[in-house]
């Protein structure tokens, strides 16, 4: 298996998962983000404090699903560092060639997807 092929592609999808949670929150240690919204609240009014709450609850329920595929590309990077990338984390088997083309952050073989 080609791991820098796969190396190159999960880089890239660590950097576009970074640049799409910098777009919604900030960065507040090691791994952890949080969620921001634009507009300062204390300058709003009673509208715009109802649509910053409301764009704040969007941006942390999505920051929390692009935090979790953060990790899941981390810990396939650090796989690849530690020679135990491609393996199905259930079985001990090898995770198909296509699986990993379409998911390079796959955990496990098609047979143990969800």
């Amino acid at each position: 298996m080609n791991t820098e092929h796969y190396k190159a592609k999960l880089t890239e999808e660590k950097t576009r998962l970074v640049h799409e949670l910098k777009s919604i929150g900030r960065n507040v240690g090691a791994d952890d983000w949080e969620a921001t919204s634009g507009t300062p609240i204390d300058t709003a009014d009673e509208t715009e404090v109802a649509d910053k709450f409301e764009e704040l609850g969007i941006n942390d329920a999505v920051g929390g699903e692009l935090e979790k595929q953060l990790k899941d590309v981390d810990d396939a990077l650090a796989k690849i560092d530690d020679g135990t990338y491609g393996i199905c984390e259930v079985s001990g088997e090898k995770i198909e060639e296509d699986r990993l083309e379409a998911n390079p952050a796959a955990r496990t073989c098609k047979a143990h997807m969800n």
